[in-house]
């Protein structure tokens, strides 16, 4: 079998503090395969972005990856030197993130940043890396782009904006592309022009992509798996169909139910009761079972390990061995 194209083993990040570490990520775990669309979902200060920054090599201190390690095509990347992490970034990882504007240099032509991109990451002449620019903006559905070339970023809209940024990223036909909110700040058409672009690029090239998002409907629209991380776990991953039709973790059940329904009517919204606690800050046992309304007493004491039911990995006790109320043995 050959290797995924990415692969994440217990995962942990830490921010070093005057008080001492203080965790963000504990023993995140999962694969990525080529051609594969992985959804990351969670609250905001969850450890979505913080994930995929690691993945990237863009952790700043005082953050530092403190446990775990990441492979990207069988091969160990988060131990590198910084400029090897550096030459990897671009070529073999891409990134979109969420505003194109703090991607994109405002100084520059959108050409001028294509070449210089794809001239850094491939042995290519000034002429051949003009034309491969040309030809990845036609990809990414940028009309006429010959005449667009020696445009400026403020001279295209948002959403022409965050294509460019897709262009950048693919420039060097990476293994993987970690995007990150990539279509928070666009009105619902393109967005759905957006997703449309990355669920293509992930099947023509075979692009393994970590989207990371907090919208549902972005993941049922894109996704093949789902991840569902609360206050640095991952609490639940499977196929996107299992787990939004049946979820097993409460937290995911909760946040299924905070997407409203045409088929019901309902005089209030659900909620979650309480907040996510903030790092430095998690319970003991389950980060989830102040909240939770299955929780019992071993959730307060033990930490709940991933256990496969079916095609979905689930970290909850009422899934490993034993009620969630029984006392830890």
């Amino acid at each position: 079998m050959t290797a995924p194209a990415l692969e994440v083993r217990d995962l942990g990040i830490v921010f070093d503090t005057r008080r001492g570490p203080v965790p963000a990520i504990e023993g995140v775990s999962f694969a990525m395969a080529r051609g594969e669309v992985l959804g990351i979902v969670g609250e905001s200060g969850a450890g979505k972005s913080l994930t995929g920054n690691a993945l990237i090599g863009l952790l700043q201190a005082p953050g530092r990856i403190s446990a775990g390690s990441i492979h990207l095509d069988g091969a160990r990347i988060d131990d590198l030197p910084r400029e090897a992490q550096r030459r990897l970034r671009g070529k073999r990882i891409g990134a979109i993130f969420q505003d194109p504007l703090t991607s994109l240099d405002p100084l520059m032509t959108i050409g001028d940043q294509l070449v210089e991109t794809i001239r850094a990451h491939l042995p290519m002449t000034a002429a051949a890396a003009k034309q491969r620019a040309l030809d990845l903006l036609a990809e990414v559905g940028i009309a006429d782009p010959a005449s667009r070339f020696g445009q400026y970023p403020h001279q295209f809209s948002g959403g022409m904006r965050q294509r460019i940024v897709i262009a950048l990223a693919i420039a060097a036909e990476p293994e993987v592309i970690v995007a990150d909110e990539p279509t928070t700040a666009l009105d619902v058409s393109v967005q759905a022009q957006i997703l449309a672009l990355l669920r293509r690029l992930a099947r023509d090239h075979g692009t393994a992509i970590m989207l990371v998002t907090h919208d549902m409907g972005v993941i049922a629209e894109i996704a093949d798996r789902v991840a569902v991380i609360y206050a640095g776990r991952l609490v639940e991953i499977g196929p996107v169909a299992e787990v939004l039709h049946a979820a097993r973790h409460p937290y995911t059940t909760g946040l299924m139910s905070l997407i409203p329904s045409l088929s019901r009517r309902e005089e209030r919204l659900p909620q979650i009761a309480g907040a996510m606690p903030r790092p430095g800050q998690w319970p003991g046992g389950c980060s989830f079972h102040p909240r939770c309304p299955k929780a019992g007493p071993r959730c307060a004491l033990e930490t709940p390990r991933p256990v496969a039911t079916d095609a979905v990995r689930v970290a909850c006790h009422l899934f490993s061995g034993g009620t969630a109320a029984a006392p830890a043995i």
